[in-house]
């Protein structure tokens, strides 16, 4: 019973989310837009459970690239609206629409010149009737058997508060290198506060071959080291270009013989590089703007010192900054 109870929760929530699905309207677009156009904060603000899930959704929009700040209905009314400009955004959170502390600080919001969002399941309500955007966050049925906890509402209130800094984050172009400047102690600050240097292979760990090699040459080089790729280098061992998997796909894909090409015709020219001394968060942010997965490590001559791979950046299985062995 126990089981088939839980269940039946986790099911009822599931459903909630789900049935959001057909809200999501122009009001939803309209909101990622007023929120872009704003050199201000999204001031969120909610009472009781959903005052938790707006800490939440504050907490979310500050790590991924959005300024935000909670802030107390009640407190708000005794000084901390201080703290609020006119440029920044409300967001506003209650499922029925008439909290009646929220509402109280709608006119003193509107005073100081914010524009409000709701996040209401009540779209008649007061709140939604005082906002400029409502999103409907109404779920049919809450979990608890009483109908009386907030639980499938609140659920839907966080997922809908997801939708909102995973849009923002696309729309903002905000990029995993950044993430590193909200997250110094985590486990991915603390990877991307390293340099290049600390997850480049060298050695015989970089593929090469010579600008006069075969194809045959490209191919086994590439085989052997089992990163996607080879570069081709110049004599003096600067780089000449790099040959990829997706360079020998094109080849095929336009009825060529690849084995018959000249490396000149195949490889890349003056592919995208990096220094070893460069922060990690740098050949993060590079590999995603171009969407590249493999970097050249040349030194202030243009000449290989190195190569790294998108996965000793991330991590994969178990993090160590060894460099003792390429990623599989």
């Amino acid at each position: 019973m126990i089981i088939e109870q839980a269940i039946e929760v986790l099911k009822t929530e599931a459903q909630g989310i789900l049935s959001l699905t057909d809200r999501i309207d122009e009001n939803f677009s309209k909101m990622v837009e007023l929120i872009c156009s704003s050199d201000g904060r999204v001031i969120v603000s909610g009472i009781g459970k959903s005052g938790i899930i707006g800490k939440k959704i504050s907490a979310t929009l500050n790590s991924t690239g959005t300024m935000s700040m909670f802030l107390h209905p009640v407190e708000a009314m005794h000084g901390d609206l201080g703290m609020v400009c006119a440029n920044d955004i409300l967001l506003a959170i209650s499922n029925s629409g008439e909290t009646h502390e929220l509402n109280m600080l709608l006119y003193n919001i509107k005073k100081v010149g914010c524009k409000i969002i709701a996040f209401t399941g009540n779209t008649k309500s007061t709140l939604a009737k005082q906002s400029n955007i409502v999103i409907n966050t109404m779920v049919k049925k809450e979990a608890c058997p009483m109908g009386l906890a907030p639980t499938t509402s609140t659920t839907a209130q966080l997922a809908m508060g997801d939708a909102l800094a995973v849009v923002l984050i696309n729309k903002k172009k905000f990029r995993t290198g950044d993430f590193k400047k909200n997250h110094p102690g985590g486990l991915l600050g603390q990877r991307l506060s390293k340099k290049v240097k600390d997850f480049m292979f060298t050695g015989k760990a970089i593929p090469n071959i010579s600008e006069d090699a075969s194809m045959e040459d490209a191919l086994r080089e590439i085989d052997r080291v089992q990163l996607g790729t080879t570069f081709v280098l110049k004599s003096d061992n600067k780089l000449a270009g790099i040959i990829t998997d997706g360079d020998i796909r094109r080849c095929i894909v336009q009825k060529k013989s690849v084995l018959d090409q000249n490396i000149q015709n195949i490889m890349t020219k003056n592919p995208r590089t990096i220094g070893q001394n460069a922060p990690a968060y740098d050949a993060l942010n590079l590999m995603e703007e171009h969407q590249i997965t493999i970097l050249p490590i040349i030194d202030q001559n243009e000449k290989i010192q190195g190569i790294l791979h998108l996965h000793d950046i991330l991590g994969k299985g178990e993090f160590k900054f060894t460099g003792s062995q390429a990623s599989s």
